[in-house]
């Protein structure tokens, strides 16, 4: 029986074009003078100091630091220290009306289904946590974060580490086996079955032929009754 749910975002509940043609670009136009701006304000300086560790290099300067985030931001990489500055960046966005978070119409009404269901559910995604909260509050379809029970970044791990479902489930405390994780990307449900977990891939376009999981197109097809044994 599942009694949470743990999903992923990009290509998941959302589109993942909205990541990478509207949010990725807003931080990266912007990240050069938001530095210069923000440079002294507490969150931001302990992000900066994050990614001087990250990239061991204590006495990097702005200049240099600026220069590895646009880099990263270039290779789509999962640093925390990136998603966090970039979540401080697209909040600015989100308040002032420059974009909402997109949602798949298929999305709330099946979330709103399993919480009604008494279903515990939570987000894991490599974007920050406050960047997670940011989507789902100033979604295209409102506020839609009492629906959700806790979120989860890379602070627990990478998205494709079996260790991190395993400090999921820690968290969440319950069994492996009553939890369900989805998303797009085969590699992140191999981590997540290996830890244990029940798994559901979201397939927006063709199928994924290298995939083992069950396969579905949208949140109206995942069927509970098949993990209840």
């Amino acid at each position: 029986m599942i009694r949470a749910i743990v999903t992923d975002i990009e290509g998941t509940t959302s589109d993942i074009r909205f990541v990478h043609t509207i949010l990725f670009p807003y931080a990266r136009e912007r990240l050069v003078a938001w530095l210069l701006a923000h440079q002294q304000e507490d969150a931001v300086r302990a992000a900066l100091d994050d990614l001087r560790a990250e990239i061991a290099q204590p006495d990097a300067t702005l200049e240099q630091l600026t220069q590895t985030l646009l880099t990263y931001i270039d290779e789509d990489r999962k640093s925390t220290p990136l998603k966090a500055l970039q979540g401080m960046i697209w909040r600015e966005g989100y308040l002032n009306g420059d974009f909402k978070g997109h949602l798949y119409p298929d999305v709330l009404p099946a979330l709103q289904q399993w919480q009604a269901q008494g279903i515990a559910l939570y987000v894991y995604s490599s974007g920050s946590v406050a960047a997670q909260k940011l989507l789902f509050d100033y979604s295209d379809e409102g506020d839609i974060t009492p629906l959700f029970s806790g979120y989860f970044d890379t602070h627990v791990g990478a998205k494709r580490e079996e260790s991190s479902y395993r400090n999921i489930a820690s968290q969440i405390d319950l069994p492996v086996s009553e939890l369900l994780f989805l998303s797009d990307i085969h590699q992140e449900l191999d981590a997540a079955q290996q830890a244990g977990w029940h798994t559901v891939q979201l397939i927006r376009g063709e199928a994924d032929a290298l995939s083992v999981h069950r396969q579905v197109n949208r949140f109206d097809q995942i069927n509970l009754e098949l993990f209840s044994s």
